[in-house]
């Protein structure tokens, strides 16, 4: 018989984070990674180290095709392309949460970070999760090798956002043997040496895409110089171009018209892993800022102690701190749910992805944040910097260019916006969440009588929980209110929907910092924990100055009159929070991180 703690845990939903409280207990935190996931990371850590940063000039300048394909050769035999493979196929079988961390340490290394990732994800995980028996024998050991380097065909010329509206044609041969592919696909990451292709086309007339294993050696494919791009230049990224090729059909992928389903779920695995990434990259660049900071001198002293530099070092650590709290809690969630799912007689692959698809608002929400905290550091290390920071001679001039794809790659931050809104609102229709119910008694109260707290209850966290439960209410306060005000409308008003989805977002990061810190408290005791305790208290501020702009610009565009004034005062009632010196804290921050001369945490 299951406990009640197991009960709980099965019982969250994805996007319930926003109409229920959970509790520290229920979340996993990083500081509670095994001595084999440290033991991961570390192999992680010295192969960068070994083999990709003093090679990075030579990666990037690509004069060596050989020298990306070798280096993932290399990360083969060390097992880490095989991360989310199955023992019996040629992998390690790792949880999910375990292949985050692979990727967040991963993340550090620039180019090479993005074939590892491509090869692994997009590339892989559709065989994984979509594959026949027959298909996962074939081509999964060779993947999880090394052996065979893997990519992803989805983005057209002309469709990219708007995956499904692709103009690849896949027709069956006369013979029925096989399906004759034609068509252009662009933004091919690991293209130039890749010997599986994912490729999506529509068959006939069809209305949605289908799937497709489609091996170099199949002939028909052609492929353009490698693309020069802003950053993340040792990445191979060309046009691919299918002229009449045969694929048979055996290697259809799934079932016809199953590819966009494909897309979308793979995609939601590559945001959550992007933004883990992004958190591998962002602990790479403070280290090398504070390292610079504490050598660099001016005016007689190490710029370290400048408080405007402090300012930025205990922004950049804060900012990342909290994006890997979220991170690895809803890591732990869809492994969770997966546990969940094998318990009810699921097989893995279908358990994977619906407990992947559960929680794809996290996923979305991760995606978004973790890529803007990493453009957020990467600005401020060029910055810490100065003229170094602008010199290709520094760390920080490819840092800066490699960082800027992330609010790109894997659906635009502003697709992953409007998604996540998107689809908290559509379970709220379907049932699956109770939003009404919250935004009804929010409503409510907007003209009950304000409680001053009187009897506050003492306790660690107690005035900050309340502070997040407020930040839930403004959020579900303006989203009802923009729902019954412009019902269909509302798909139209991408301004609303990206400031309900800040709102959102802040939530989540900020709950999810205050959760990890009281959980860790509670391991370390609290005098242990005082710089992670001050992290949490300066996001929690930031998070509710975000929440209050994002509501105040969303109820500006749809309210007026009484109601507008009405709306303004709950967002102002559920905004506040008692002051802190913020300027103190952050200095404590970093100079924590000076004094360890790196990203401490």
């Amino acid at each position: 018989m299951e406990t009640v703690e197991e009960a709980k845990k099965e019982a969250i939903k994805g996007g319930e984070f926003l109409i229920r409280e959970t509790a520290a207990n229920e979340i996993f935190i990083p500081e509670e990674w095994n001595e084999e996931q440290k033991m991961i990371a570390q192999t992680c850590r010295d192969f960068l180290q070994q083999e990709v940063y003093p090679n990075l000039d030579a990666i990037d300048a690509m004069k060596d095709p050989a020298l990306m394909p070798s280096l993932m050769d290399k990360a083969g035999e060390l097992g880490l392309l095989g991360t989310s493979i199955p023992e019996n196929l040629g992998g390690f079988g790792m949880d999910f949460n375990t292949t985050m961390l692979v990727s967040e340490v991963i993340g550090a290394g620039h180019s090479f970070a993005v074939a590892l990732s491509a090869h692994t994800g997009i590339g892989t995980l559709p065989i994984l999760y979509y594959a026949n028996e027959e298909q996962k024998a074939k081509y999964l050991p060779k993947l999880a090798s090394g052996e065979w380097k893997a990519a992803y065909c989805l983005t057209e010329p002309d469709s990219g956002s708007d995956a499904n509206s692709g103009k690849t044609k896949a027709l069956l041969s006369d013979d029925g043997k096989h399906y004759i592919i034609n068509g252009q696909k662009m933004w091919i990451t690991n293209g130039g040496f890749a010997d599986v292709f994912i490729v999506f086309a529509k068959i006939d007339d069809d209305k949605n895409l289908t799937a497709f294993i489609v091996e170099k050696g199949f002939g028909g494919i052609t492929m353009n110089e490698e693309e020069h791009k802003m950053g993340i230049k040792g990445s191979s990224t060309r046009q691919v171009f299918f002229n009449d090729c045969q694929v048979p059909v055996e290697n259809m992928l799934s079932e016809r018209e199953n590819g966009f389903k494909i897309a979308v779920n793979i995609l939601n695995i590559g945001r959550i892993k992007l933004g883990a990434s992004a958190i591998g990259a962002s602990k790479a660049i403070i280290s090398h800022a504070v390292n610079y900071a504490n050598e660099r001198k001016q005016f007689g002293t190490a710029i370290a102690n400048f408080g405007a530099i402090k300012h930025k070092i205990a922004e950049m650590t804060t900012q990342t701190f909290a994006s890997e709290s979220a991170c690895y809690r809803a890591g732990q969630n869809i492994d969770d749910a997966y546990d969940a799912l094998i318990a009810k007689g699921l097989n893995p692959s279908e358990a994977r992805l619906k407990s992947l698809e559960d929680f794809a608002i996290e996923c979305a929400i991760m995606k978004v944040h973790g890529s803007e905290v990493l453009d957020y550091v990467a600005d401020e290390g060029v910055q810490i910097y100065g003229g170094m920071g602008y010199s290709a001679e520094g760390p920080m001039d490819r840092s800066y260019r490699d960082a800027r794809i992330n609010r790109i790659f894997e659906g635009t931050n502003e697709i992953n916006r409007m998604l996540s809104i998107d689809m908290l609102l559509k379970r709220a229709m379907k049932g699956r969440l109770d939003l009404m119910g919250p935004a009804t008694a929010v409503a409510n109260e907007l003209t009950s009588i304000p409680d001053f707290g009187a009897d506050e209850e003492e306790g660690l966290f107690v005035k900050e929980k309340k502070v997040i439960a407020n930040i839930k209410k403004a959020g579900l306060m303006v989203s009802g209110a923009a729902v019954q005000k412009l019902m269909q409308n509302l798909k139209d008003e991408q301004e609303v929907l990206m400031n309900l989805s800040d709102m959102l977002i802040e939530c989540y990061i900020a709950e999810s910092t205050l959760l990890r810190v009281e959980k860790l408290i509670g391991i370390r005791g609290e005098e242990a924990c005082a710089i992670e305790k001050e992290m949490a208290l300066v996001y929690l501020h930031k998070a509710v100055d975000t929440a209050a702009a994002a509501g105040k610009e969303a109820i500006y565009a749809f309210a007026e009159g009484d109601e507008m004034r009405l709306m303004l005062m709950g967002l102002k009632r559920f905004t506040k929070i008692e002051p802190l010196n913020l300027k103190e804290a952050r200095r404590r921050i970093a100079d924590h991180a000076i004094a360890k001369n790196e990203y401490p945490f």
